[in-house]
């Protein structure tokens, strides 16, 4: 151990940050990260101030501009922020708001004050983001003038300019950049916007956003953001409430909602604890019950709620008491059969909660709000999710036959999981012996370092031969699927793992699989960690049979290990359509493009054009060029951009989804009519 003899640690080694610093060096601390998404946050914190204004009253359009360069401006039409003289602080208000932290207009907890309910509450989120700016300008109209404020570096840089007010303009201008020396980086998604101005456009009924982003080369797009009615308008389009119902193939009629959306509302008055001020809370719910796509989201004050917290325990409680009272009540549990859990209402049930508490009394978990932690909002919401749910389980009796017998389906499918579960766990017990013993026509690779390995599954045992002579066995290996698998989407779990093709891939794979009830729970002995392979290789014919076969092997990928997927270690192997050879060389085509476009590189050379070989046909060099050396050959990685989406299609193609089908095929079925077989 050595030891130190300079800059002892001492009296002398305490350092106070002041100013922007204290947000410039340590940005993590305020908006949850020095990266993207920390930016993202810093964004957020301005479009907040402008929320809370239209909820108040004041404005009902916010324009959000995002600029090439990476700079933002967000603009209202609400009072405008003060930035005048403040006799009482004896400083002007554009000092206190964009140049001191824990300054601001909504510190009045009495609800009584300029904002009952607000996103912002501490007086961080203005004063942090202009201090991580590289630089901003800041417009605001008052009825009484307008005032011009700009900063750069978290600095001021000139003069306030005060002028006239300007007739019929009320509200801020804020536009700035991100500083990429507070934050590593800056360049916010589009998708980042798009998905969180609708979010607050669904809990602010009735307002509109409106988002100009500027594209590389073709100027301004604008997209608007609008719901009339909040929340039971989006419950209505996360469940297609509001689409025709379709029939399925014995004529019945089809719809994804089991019930009809609902919307419910309140407000109560309570406190965290004796000691504490009492403070309101407003409650809006609006869910539906459903056969596909459940989905529940929080939030607070506007805030999307990520980690749920107090919402989310008085739903889990509130939902499961009432279900199980009325299970219990009218006979729908058999003989000593256990009662359900949370985990069987939430697969069937889509629902949205959007909470407000008077500003000053929300607890968040932190600055970035993504849950909240009061005691009387948990107990203000479960106390009126249970006496609502008693009311319309007596009023709606059908509803309540439907939303019965759909949570025990979801709760015996549960139970028959997890003994799938157990039976998979001891089919794979033995993962720490030698795959090669345990899996027929496996051929392994010598290296032990899951960071290089790379597991090539490939069609039938000819292929197998090709590619055991063509591959690398440093890192290389092989395993044959023999015809085709099972569709994982259609068959139950105590069929999928009969399979002895399934079960070989999973043992040679190694993390087990994530074996799900209807109810979402848990994960069966899946360890990501335990994960084999660096890439794991689709590598089938480029023909109808390849085609089908790849597409099932997926399949099982997006029902027992979409984890893999998402984390990006599943791969399809191009195979080449075309072999070109000329009296040197042989070039490759993977398409007609690209096969229109080599020849017509050659010039008038001599050429030989066929279609590629079966990869059972192909000679070890080739294979090696084409499908195995990672200097030449093609894959293409499978990681959604939209898993939810993905997710749906698959469904809608492989699944039980009959009347999804039908309306895709119906919708989309021409652009695929060249290829049909006809």
């Amino acid at each position: 151990m050595s030891t130190k003899t300079k800059n002892d640690y001492n009296d002398q080694s305490i350092k106070v940050l002041k100013g922007a610093d204290r947000v410039r060096k340590r940005p993590a601390v305020i908006f949850g990260s020095d990266g993207l998404s920390g930016c993202e946050h810093s964004f957020f914190e301005i479009l907040s101030n402008s929320i809370d204004e239209a909820r108040e009253g004041f404005g009902k359009v916010i324009n959000i501009t995002v600029y090439r360069d990476h700079s933002f401006c967000v603009e209202d039409f609400g009072r405008g922020v003060p930035l005048d003289w403040n006799e009482k602080e004896e400083k002007y208000n554009w000092e206190l708001v964009f140049c001191e932290l824990y300054a601001g207009g909504k510190y009045d907890g009495s609800g009584e004050g300029n904002y009952e309910y607000a996103l912002g509450l501490n007086g961080l989120g203005a004063c942090a983001t202009q201090y991580s700016s590289e630089y901003m300008s800041v417009v605001s109209y008052t009825s009484s003038s307008k005032i011009t404020v700009n900063f750069k570096k978290g600095e001021p840089s000139g003069e306030m300019l005060k002028e006239p007010p300007v007739k019929k303009r009320t509200g801020t201008v804020i536009k700035w950049k991100p500083d990429t020396e507070v934050f590593t980086d800056i360049a916010i998604k589009k998708e980042y916007f798009l998905e969180l101005l609708k979010k607050q456009a669904v809990v602010n009924a009735g307002l509109l956003l409106k988002l100009f982003w500027e594209e590389e080369d073709s100027g301004f797009t604008e997209t608007e953001f609008i719901y009339p009615n909040g929340i039971i308008d989006y419950v209505k389009e996360l469940c297609g409430a509001e689409s025709d119902s379709e029939e399925d193939e014995d004529g019945e009629s089809y719809s994804n909602t089991l019930t009809a959306p609902v919307f419910w509302e309140t407000e109560r008055k309570g406190r965290d604890r004796e000691d504490k001020p009492e403070y309101k809370v407003k409650v809006q719910a609006s869910f539906a019950f459903v056969r596909n796509n459940p989905i529940i989201e929080y939030y607070h004050n506007s805030s999307y709620l990520e980690h749920g917290g107090s919402p989310d325990k008085a739903v889990r409680s509130a939902f499961t008491k009432a279900i199980d009272t009325y299970l219990k009540n009218n006979g729908k549990y058999s003989k000593n059969e256990p009662k359900i859990g949370f985990q069987d209402i939430e697969d069937s049930l889509c629902l949205v909660t959007n909470s407000f508490s008077t500003n000053s009394m929300t607890s968040y978990e932190n600055q970035t709000k993504k849950a909240i932690t009061n005691v009387f909002i948990a107990e203000a919401m479960t106390d009126f999710f249970l006496s609502q749910l008693e009311i319309y389980f007596a009023e709606n009796p059908f509803d309540a036959e439907a939303i019965a017998k759909q949570i025990l389906i979801n709760k015996r499918s549960r139970e028959s999981a997890e003994i799938a579960r157990k039976d998979l766990k001891k089919k794979l017990a033995a993962a720490n012996t030698d795959m090669s013993n345990r899996v027929e026509k496996f051929a392994n690779c010598r290296s032990k370092d899951p960071e290089k390995r790379e597991l090539f599954i490939v069609e039938g045992d000819s292929a197998l031969t090709s590619c055991k002579l063509g591959r690398d066995a440093d890192f290389q290996a092989i395993i044959p699927v023999r015809g085709k698998t099972l569709n994982c989407l259609k068959a139950n779990y105590d069929k999928i793992f009969q399979s002895d093709i399934i079960i070989d891939l999973l043992k040679v794979i190694g993390c087990g699989a994530e074996v799900k009830g209807r109810g979402g729970s848990g994960v069966s002995s899946f360890d990501y960690s335990a994960l084999k392979w660096n890439k794991i290789i689709l590598c089938t014919d480029a023909d109808e049979d390849g085609f089908q076969i790849r597409t099932l092997i997926l399949t099982m990928f997006y029902r027992l290990l979409p984890t893999l997927i998402r984390e990006g270690r599943v791969y399809i192997a191009q195979s080449p359509l075309y072999e070109i050879t000329t009296k040197d060389k042989i070039l490759f085509a993977y398409d007609e493009k690209e096969k229109q476009q080599i020849l017509s590189e050659l010039e008038g050379q001599k050429y030989t054009l066929q279609r590629s070989k079966g990869l059972g046909e192909n000679e070890p060099d080739m294979m090696w060029k084409t499908t195995m050396c990672p200097a030449t050959r093609r894959l293409i990685k499978i990681c959604p951009e939209d898993e939810r989406k993905t997710f749906e299609i698959f469904d809608i193609l492989l699944g039980d989804n009959l009347a999804g089908r039908k309306r895709y095929i119906a919708e989309n079925g021409y652009k695929y009519v060249e290829l049909a077989d006809i």
